[in-house]
Formats: C-alpha cells, sequence, structure tokens
C-alpha cells in the first residue's frame, strides 16, 4: 500500500476525528492537570496496539514495526485559563482550580485538541497500514507546553531511558495562517525563545501625606519600567530581533497609601539565546540599580519562569519533509513562514535526545471565515479541512522517514 492510500483511507475515521476533537474541545485541562486528557489518550493508543506510559503527565506511545528508522512525533495536550466566547454547541464550561488555588474558566484556546485529534488519526493511520512502512513510531502526547513545564517533566520523569531514542522528532501546531488546507514551516529559527520574569520592589509604606518618610516602590518601579525600554533601544545589535515586554505592574491598593511593595511581570523573546541570556542581565542590572538609586532596604526579588528555548528547524530535515508535503499535499499548499514570535518547548526533548528536529504550521481557518488568533476567547478553527490537514502532514512526516 503506497502513502497515497493510507491518506485515502482517512476517510474512514474522519467522523470519529470530528466527535474527539469536540470533546477535547469541551472538555479542556489546564498545563500539567491533563489527568482525564491523558486517560483518553492512553486508552485511545492501546486500542490501536500501541506499547504506553505516562511519563511526566503526558502520554507515550511505540510502535515497533520491523527494521527502520525511529520517528518522534509530538503533540501538546493542555488547554489555557480563558473564558471560551465562541458561541460554539460544544464549547467549553469548564472551570478548574489553577497553581494558586483559584478557580479559573479553561478552554483550547491554542488549538491543542486539534493537535491531540491529528495525532492521534495518524498513530491510527500507522496501526492500520504497518505493511507500507517498517521502524519505528513513537507517538508523544506533552502535557504543560503553555507554561514551558511539560517537556521537562517528561525529562525528568526519564523519558530518555523509558523509550527508544528517536532519529529526528518532529512537531506541529495550528495556526491563523495560512489558510486551512495548507501547511507552511522554514529552516532554522522559527519560533522565539523567550522568557517571563516576576520582579519583587521592597520598599517603605506611608501615609501618602507622608512621602518622605516612604520608599516609594511605585516610583521606583516606573523608573524601572522606563529604563527597560533603553534595552533594546541601546543595548541589543539593531539587527538582532529582541523584545522586552512589561505586561503588569501592581502596586497599592488606595490612593492615600504608598504601598511596601510592587511587583512587576516582564516577558522577553528573541532568536539567539546569547540575546536572550543578554536580555535577562541588563534586565537585572536594571532592577537592582534602580532600587538602590531608590534607597531599597533590601534587595528586589527577581525570578525567572515559563522559560522557552528557541526553536530552530534542521536544514536536511526540512528539505525532506517539506519535499514530502509538496508532493502529497500539492505544492500550492505548502508555504514558507517567516519567523513567528510565538514560543514552544518542544525544542527540549529534541535536544535531550540530541537529534535533528522540524516543527511547521498548519492552516486553522477557511476562506471568509472571521479569523480569531490563538488565545483569543474565540479562537475557533474550522473542523474541516483542518483536521485532515493536521493528521495528513503528520502522516506525510513520519513516513518520509518510515516508509518503505
Amino acid at each position: 500500500m503506497t502513502l497515497r492510500k493510507i491518506l485515502s483511507s482517512l476517510g474512514e475515521i474522519r467522523d470519529w476525528q470530528e466527535e474527539t476533537y469536540k470533546y477535547l474541545h469541551a472538555h479542556p485541562e489546564l498545563s500539567m492537570q491533563e489527568s482525564e486528557t491523558a486517560a483518553f489518550i492512553e486508552k485511545t493508543l492501546i486500542s490501536y496496539g500501541y506499547e504506553t506510559q505516562l511519563i511526566g503527565g503526558g502520554v507515550v506511545g511505540v510502535l515497533k514495526n520491523g527494521e527502520g528508522a525511529t520517528v518522534l512525533f509530538r503533540a501538546d495536550i493542555d488547554g489555557l485559563p480563558v473564558k471560551e466566547e465562541t458561541g460554539l454547541d460544544y464549547a467549553s464550561q469548564v472551570e478548574m482550580a489553577d497553581t494558586d488555588g483559584q478557580t479559573v474558566p479553561v478552554m483550547h484556546a491554542c488549538g491543542h485538541d486539534t493537535h491531540i485529534t491529528a495525532g492521534l488519526g495518524a498513530a491510527w493511520a500507522l496501526a492500520q497500514h504497518r505493511e507500507a512502512w517498517s521502524g519505528t513510531y513513537i507517538a508523544l502526547f506533552q502535557p504543560g507546553e503553555e507554561i514551558a513545564a511539560g517537556a521537562k517533566a517528561m525529562l525528568a520523569d526519564g523519558l530518555v531511558e523509558r523509550i527508544p531514542k528517536p532519529d529526528v522528532a518532529l512537531a506541529q501546531h495550528v495556526l491563523t495562517s495560512p489558510e486551512a488546507g495548507k501547511v507552511g514551516s522554514k529552516t532554522g529559527p522559527f519560533l522565539s525563545s523567550a522568557a517571563s520574569l516576576k520582579v519583587l520592589i521592597k520598599g517603605r509604606g506611608a501615609h501618602g501625606s507622608m512621602p518622605n518618610l516612604s520608599i516609594d516602590p511605585i516610583v521606583i518601579g516606573s523608573a524601572i519600567v522606563s529604563k527597560l525600554q533603553s534595552i533594546v533601544a541601546r543595548e541589543v545589535d539593531p539587527f538582532k530581533f529582541a523584545v522586552v515586554t512589561v505586561g503588569s505592574f501592581q502596586a497599592g491598593l488606595k490612593a492615600n497609601i504608598i504601598p511596601e511593595t510592587a511587583t512587576l511581570l516582564l516577558n522577553i523573546r528573541a532568536y539567539d539565546e546569547e540575546v536572550k541570556e543578554q536580555l535577562l542581565s541588563s534586565i537585572r542590572r536594571i532592577v537592582l540599580a534602580e532600587c538602590q538609586a531608590g534607597g531599597c532596604l533590601e534587595e528586589p526579588e527577581i525570578s525567572v519562569f515559563d522559560d522557552f528555548p528557541l526553536t530552530s528547524n534542521d536544514a536536511t530535515v526540512q528539505e525532506r519533509v517539506a519535499s514530502a508535503f509538496g508532493t502529497y499535499l500539492g505544492q500550492d499548499n505548502v508555504v514558507t513562514y517567516e519567523p513567528l514570535t510565538a514560543s514552544e518547548d518542544f525544542s527540549y526533548l529534541a535536544q535531550a535526545f540530541d537529534v535533528p528536529y522540524l516543527y511547521w504550521g498548519f492552516g486553522g481557518f477557511v476562506e471568509g471565515q472571521e479569523v480569531y488568533p490563538n488565545h483569543s476567547p474565540k479562537f475557533a478553527p474550522a473542523i474541516h479541512p483542518t483536521l485532515e490537514t493536521g493528521t495528513k502532514a503528520a502522516l506525510i512526516a513520519a513516513y518520509s522517514y518510515l516508509g518503505k
């Protein structure tokens, strides 16, 4: 059986994939809390004949089929703390407790429900048509991508020692462009590295009428925010990409009270790990200096979280898979992306195995459909042909290494 026949057989699971997608969309779970999602995935993989393991909150299914390459395909599975506003009849009504114990609405606002469904579809097709390929296929479903915790959790739980070493690692993401039915990628840096920081400024509270008795963290925080803008403008090579964003500034509760502390939340992006380290170093320097200049008696607390690596695609893998996409999807349905400023933790997995990798995107919105970005409460990709495209892309990429 040829790959074209395998791709045509996906019609057999079209209805099942739609039902599965709607079920997953209606039942999202927060990062590192995806127990029901993982149980559903594991049960499905077992029914296909995969050897499964629960690792670090995720699920890994291994299908051995003779001699040949070993291919790892990753799909992420977590939802986001977003209240859905799509109006769909299968919209999420789920609420969960977050890590702070606060009850929050949950939605698959980034399309991971699409990734799971496509990943399961590819796993089904390879299990059904073993005569067409040879090697080992690893279907890896990863938790906690949204907070850059899932890949690290699986590695900490012994992923590298517990599964066969892949020759190549693959992953994909549903995006707002190109239009549904098309896929795209690029060689080299595709997704930026990123990190978030929390800065706690420790001042001295006082009555608003007695500012001379205070060490005002709001004034100090304001100086920090202003000075941070000079990092990209005056410190980073203008030919290199960098972003420093202050997304939150929280301090005080009343107009006539100077608070004890102020908290800043920052986010940085870069396509170069050296630039990323430069941004982190500059932020620390500025925060410490402004707190000292403002007379703080205690040093500020600076912590880094949601630390995402650079996603930089291997040129050889890109060429091989992109060629296969063109052959089986049609060259008109394959595009080359410009670098994106979103971030991923997928490359932690490939780096841990020391293997080349490829990450690509596929469109989720049909012509004439109103487009809402990932993470929007109205994010609702067209079910068809998005599921078919994601499933086919996963199959084609894997088959480019496993096919006879």
